[in-house]
């Protein structure tokens, strides 16, 4: 007995230990939170500061790793602390008050301020996401927004299906297609909803300041026929090509299919089945058959692999038998392109000109190919050890050295075997400082468009609290003040600065995160890309914004029909987001409907999940920096 009672007075005493451990621990915490609230002034928050208030709560507690804490914690069977975003200070002193009582102890302070609770939290973060998004559907909490495809303007029964199926908003992406498309696309959903007799809102992106691939010098007039073969190499298909009779301009029609030029008068001599004799651009020996004939000319086909030029004369017979030949015309240049494997060097230049492949200057010297972005100046910032990405992550490289020619970029990241790097292929410099306005002209004038016809307004690229904030001063120059905003953080700065950009978005106005996985994933490192969302979900949480969860979700199905295993899971993760966004397709309505039900069931599962409290370097940078943009005066903006 007087063991048992020994053992019995060692676990006591440990356990008075831990908890005493876990006091002290958790009581640093508690005086870290309400520092950092005291450092940063929560002044012009109006309805909004309980909120701001748990965001820097929120930030203060990530900068311990507090793993070792969580274990003991449910170890007592208390609060690990995981699932404290929206109410930080609420679900620290609970476990505070339970340690304390567990020990026999009073707690020694009152909160000056009662902290927010789950349940106000939870009502602030629906209530915000029903501001932007409007009212959840019955049976799912997280709403469904769909990009608008060109089809969306000039097809109502797409429009129709895709309501009916569960999109609850519209985006519209102002990067593509006109005023006139956009104004068409909002006037089918109006017409469309109102006859359902349901809401749906409607989102438009600003293009931003995107750096795309710069053109290049067009590759030769050259096209290349080839007919389709089995795995033997015997013809399955040959191919075919129009014989488009040439028009008073000198060109073809505009049909897409493949197709030269040829006389009106020798086209007309022609006839079914006539064999076609011809050496194409290699001097190989080819004959085209002619099919049949159409209102532009002759289709025909050819069972080899040719090369047709301008000049190439096609000889066919008379009815007499005698030669009867054409030469082709109207063969255009193909677009320029460059060849980039793992191991070649590029220069990125700094002027308009059309950039070109590799080329031999008058020593035979090999100079190395030569392309141009979208906004030039941008590469006078570029300097030696920042990485560039072209074709969203497709080609990567490290700059080696900057000139007067440009910055000199040796390529590690290619596909295998290398591929073709084009022109109006977007760019990213993750390392760079760009030095770009976050509203473009073109931005300005589209968004004078935008407050007129949207609910929402999607802020691509926005950078810094200051972005925030001149985004609100040109929304209320257009008498829009409260518009809501959607944040795409889809740059590495845009993660960095996260916290004072919610802070900024919770002082001026409804808000809501999109988590654009595109761009983001080329910026952090695809490596990174799951932990980087997950502290963007975290974040907005702290701050009760809602969240979007958006790019290539379900992707495959919406292009092919046809679903992954691995994009059927993302799609579900996307239930802890309130709103998830699919891009276009053919087959968007499928897509919409499976994730309508993927979303049902995944709620009935899961809201949220718990976390481990490991050390944020975004909440560290933040509450270091303490950045001058969060300390301005309330009637700045």
């Amino acid at each position: 007995m007087a063991a048992v009672s020994s053992r019995a007075s060692e676990l006591a005493t440990d356990r008075e230990e831990r908890i005493g451990h876990l006091l002290h621990r958790l009581e640093e915490v508690r005086a870290s939170l309400l520092d950092a609230e005291a450092r940063v002034p929560l002044v012009g928050f109006g309805r909004c500061r309980e909120s701001a208030r748990n965001l820097v709560h929120y930030l203060a507690l990530r900068q311990f790793d507090l793993r070792s804490v969580q274990n003991e914690l449910a170890e007592l069977g208390l609060s690990s602390l995981g699932r404290a975003e929206s109410h930080v200070l609420h679900n620290l002193e609970s476990v505070l008050e339970r340690l304390y009582a567990l020990r026999g102890s009073p707690t020694p302070w009152r909160g000056s301020i009662v902290p927010i609770d789950p349940r106000r939290a939870r009502a602030r973060i629906d209530r915000n996401a029903t501001e932007l998004f409007g009212p959840a559907p019955p049976g799912r909490d997280t709403r469904i927004m769909v990009t608008a495809p060109l089809e969306f303007a000039r097809d109502p029964q797409l429009v129709r299906e895709l309501l009916e199926n569960g999109m609850d908003c519209l985006r519209i992406n102002c990067a593509h297609d006109t005023p006139d498309d956009w104004r068409r696309m909002t006037v089918q959903l109006r017409r469309a909803a109102r006859a359902q007799r349901r809401g749906c809102r409607v989102e438009m992106d600003l293009g931003g300041p995107r750096l795309r691939t710069g053109s290049l010098e067009a590759g030769p007039a050259v096209l290349k026929l080839r007919p389709e073969r089995d795995s033997w190499g015997r013809v399955q298909h040959p191919a075919t090509v129009l014989l488009a009779v040439a028009t008073a301009g000198g060109g073809p029609d505009s049909r897409p299919e493949p197709r030269i030029s040829v006389p009106a008068a020798w086209a007309e001599r022609r006839r079914a089945g006539e064999r076609i004799r011809f050496r194409d651009a290699r001097g190989a020996a080819r004959e085209l058959r002619l099919l049949a004939r159409t209102p532009q000319g002759w289709t025909a086909s050819v069972g080899n692999t040719c090369y047709l030029t301008n000049g190439v004369r096609l000889i066919g017979r008379s009815r007499a038998g005698r030669t009867d030949s054409a030469l082709v015309t109207g063969v255009t240049s193909t677009p320029g392109r460059i060849r980039l494997a793992i191991g070649a060097s590029l220069v990125l230049s700094p002027t308009t000109r059309p950039g070109h492949e590799r080329t031999t200057d008058r020593r035979g010297r090999t100079l190395p190919p030569t392309i141009g972005v979208t906004v030039p100046e941008v590469v006078e910032r570029i300097r030696p050890g920042e990485r560039v990405w072209f074709d969203g992550g497709r080609f990567g490289g490290i700059v080696r050295s900057v000139s007067r020619d440009g910055a000199l970029v040796r390529i590690d990241h290619a596909p295998s075997g290398g591929g073709w790097l084009r022109a109006d292929q977007g760019v990213n410099l993750p390392d760079t400082d760009l030095g770009l306005p976050s509203l473009t002209p073109a931005d300005l004038a589209d968004l004078a468009f935008i407050v007129k016809h949207a609910d929402l307004v999607g802020y691509s690229f926005v950078q810094s609290a200051e972005d925030v904030m001149r985004l609100r001063q040109e929304l209320r120059r257009l008498g829009r003040p409260e518009m809501g905003v959607v944040l795409k953080i889809e740059t590495r700065r845009s993660f960095e600065r996260l916290p004072e950009i919610l802070l900024a978005a919770l002082r001026t106005g409804p808000a809501a995160v999109m988590l654009a996985r595109g761009d983001l994933a080329v910026e952090v490192g695809f490596e990174r890309l799951a932990e980087v969302q997950e502290e963007i979900l975290w974040l907005a949480e702290a701050a009760h914004l809602p969240a979007v969860w958006a790019t290539q979700v379900l992707e495959g199905l919406a292009k092919s029909g046809i679903p992954s295993r691995a994009e059927v899971t993302d799609a579900a993760m996307g239930e802890r987001a309130e709103c998830v966004m699919l891009n276009k397709g053919p087959y968007l309505v499928p897509a919409v409907r499976a994730l309508d039900s993927i979303v049902r069931r995944m709620q009935a599962h899961q809201a949220k999940k718990s976390a481990r409290l490991r050390h944020l370097t975004v909440a560290e940078r933040f509450l270091k920096g303490m950045s001058p943009a969060i300390e301005i005066s309330p009637g700045a903006v």
